[in-house]
């Protein structure tokens, strides 16, 4: 049988980034949160954790994660069936890996009125679209919005629609970069904003309109702080179109080639043994993405 307390200091662990964030989630000292570690790795005989900055689950480590937070899920459905195990429960706290532009954009209002009901504290794992699969699959989190479809193992993925992208720029930039024209080949030559190192969606971008090889970029990894580069000029980028509807309205943003845009896929993984916490979220989500999303370009 395993012992769930030294599950959860694993959990808090990997979860808070670190033993002393973890000793004050649970509540314990530093130095009990590293002897329930050394005594979890003592009964598996390997070890669960990678003593990196921040520390890292082993692929033991992985496996023992994703089995502890479907074990705390189901648990919650418990508390719901059983009388008197849900008295002066804590609300539970979901872990989610997101990319930055759902988070920008439509995941707030899709969630509100389920983290409300449910009584759901949300702890949010910010990631590129192309790489929040990688928290899954790590065991850190209950459920990712990520442009994978392949699900990991043990988790189910749901097509939820596309993020559709367009190329932006103010007017002070077109007129400064592009007085000629708008073409692949000035595209190139112009600074571009990329959201970070992951995020290839510029680069496909070019590609698709002929253009290979290295192009200047800023990095910025903020999407409210992307938009606001884009409107003082500092580079064209691809942003998507449900966040900047104002500011094309009122031209502080213009699109590039109008009769190009690219989408990007969404899907949301989750746990299959979730509980119905997890399928609720599920349902939610699937409605509330119908309503703000595009079917994919080509589909």
């Amino acid at each position: 049988m395993f012992d769930y307390k030294l599950l959860a200091a694993l959990a808090a662990v990997v979860e808070q980034a670190g033993f002393e964030r973890a000793a004050q989630v649970l509540g314990l000292s530093q130095s009990a949160v590293s002897q329930r570690i050394k005594l979890l790795e003592a009964r598996v005989g390997q070890p669960v954790l990678v003593r990196a900055l921040p520390p890292a689950p082993t692929e033991i480590g992985r496996r023992l994660l994703n089995h502890v937070q479907q074990v705390r899920l189901l648990e919650r459905d418990l508390q719901g069936q059983v009388p008197g195990l849900d008295e002066q429960s804590a609300p539970e706290r979901l872990r989610i890996a997101i990319n930055a532009d759902s988070l920008a954009t439509w995941w707030a209002a899709a969630t509100t009125e389920f983290c409300a009901s449910q009584r759901v504290l949300m702890d949010l794992v910010v990631e590129d679209q192309d790489v929040g699969l990688k928290r899954m699959r790590a065991g850190e989190v209950a459920g990712c919005v990520c442009a994978a479809e392949r699900p990991a193992a043990g988790a189910r993925s749901l097509a939820l629609g596309a993020m559709r992208y367009r190329a932006l720029a103010s007017p002070a930039f077109i007129a400064r970069h592009f007085s000629s024209g708008v073409s692949p080949a000035a595209l190139a030559r112009a600074p571009a904003i990329v959201y970070g190192p992951d995020d290839q969606l510029q680069h496909r971008y070019l590609a698709e309109l002929g253009v290979s090889g290295a192009f200047a970029y800023h990095l910025c990894p903020s999407s409210e702080g992307f938009v606001r580069m884009a409107e003082a000029g500092l580079g064209w980028g691809l942003v998507p179109q449900l966040q900047v509807r104002e500011e094309l309205a009122s031209g502080r943003l213009v699109d590039l080639l109008p009769e190009r845009c690219i989408d990007v896929p969404l899907y949301w993984h989750h746990w299959r043994n979730g509980g119905e916490l997890l399928a609720g979220l599920t349902q939610q989500l699937q409605r509330a993405a119908a309503t703000v999303l595009v079917t994919p370009a080509g589909r």
